[in-house]
């Protein structure tokens, strides 16, 4: 599945009901796939349920393959246990076990909506080849204090820590044995499920700060997007209510910009409570758990 093309404009096209807001507003790749260069990437990753990209994918049409179609001999799954601290993984987790039955059966749809942490196009593409997944899951992981990863030659499938203790856990998935990484589509969704919590309408009622953040800390104090070798806490985390009384924003309209090192720059339309509207910058770094926002300005 390939992404439609950036607008001219390199932003995401504005279509109907494309904004969040706070009173009846609509509710609304990833791992292995190299971060680009400095340039603007918009689109291919809406929301479940708001219209996405020039060439929208038409998501009820794609689906997962059919139960018939996977091997008689299912996957050695082990009763699914607790997740250890750290050390070798021989069970699967409960949370892990509970997404690994949805891939066999589930559509791309229905893991869109469970994985909503997740950018939905960044959901279609990782979670493609069924098969391999579930090969590298019934492989012994390895246990971090980030996480757990399973891996074989083609395929490693990770999960954080914070999403093995949720009760689903939506993995990450690299294709031929890569690490796991984050792309611009993680940036922009992050900063959009920001937003969505922001004007009321979380893409999940779960979606919670103290459960999911998405705020850089402000300790250590190594924030340094321009590159000036003293690191600041991050403005953010230091005034979290910039954006306080925001009503909406154009979530068709966010766009992002590659900056210096692992720093990049996400803009989009905010409307203000006097309805005023505004593009705001969203700086975010990416780290272990993804990325997360460190400041935001006019």
């Amino acid at each position: 599945m390939e992404c439609a093309r950036p607008n001219p404009s390199g932003r995401d096209r504005k279509t109907p009901h494309a904004e969040f807001t706070r009173r009846g507003g609509t509710r609304v790749l990833l791992g292995g796939l190299a971060l680009t260069g400095a340039f603007v990437l918009a689109g291919c990753d809406s929301t479940v349920g708001i219209p996405g990209d020039d060439e929208p994918v038409a998501v009820s049409a794609v689906s997962k393959t059919p139960p018939a179609a996977i091997p008689a001999t299912p996957v050695p799954f082990t009763t699914a246990a607790a997740a250890p601290s750290v050390g070798p993984v021989t069970e699967l987790p409960a949370s892990v076990r509970r997404w690994a039955d949805d891939l066999k059966t589930a559509t791309v749809a229905q893991l869109q909506a469970k994985c909503w942490t997740i950018a939905p196009r960044n959901v279609a593409d990782m979670y493609a080849d069924e098969q391999s997944i579930l090969a590298a899951l019934a492989q012994p992981g390895t246990a971090t204090s980030d996480g757990i990863t399973w891996k074989t030659r083609n395929t490693t499938v990770a999960v954080d820590r914070a999403a093995l203790d949720t009760g689903y856990a939506c993995p990450r998935v690299a294709s031929a044995g890569a690490d796991i990484d984050y792309n611009d589509a993680d940036a922009r969704h992050t900063v959009r499920r920001y937003l969505a919590r922001f004007v009321g309408t979380p893409l999940d009622a779960a979606d919670k700060e103290g459960t999911y953040p998405l705020i850089c800390k402000a300790t250590p104090a190594t924030w340094d997007p321009t590159g000036t070798g003293k690191g600041i806490p991050a403005p953010l985390a230091v005034t979290p209510g910039k954006l306080t009384g925001a009503t909406k924003f154009a979530d068709q309209e966010i766009s992002s910009e590659r900056l210096r090192g692992d720093y990049i720059a996400v803009q989009v339309p905010v409307t203000n409570p006097a309805g005023t509207t505004q593009t705001r910058t969203f700086t975010l770094v990416a780290g272990a758990q993804g990325y997360c926002i460190g400041d935001v300005s006019a």
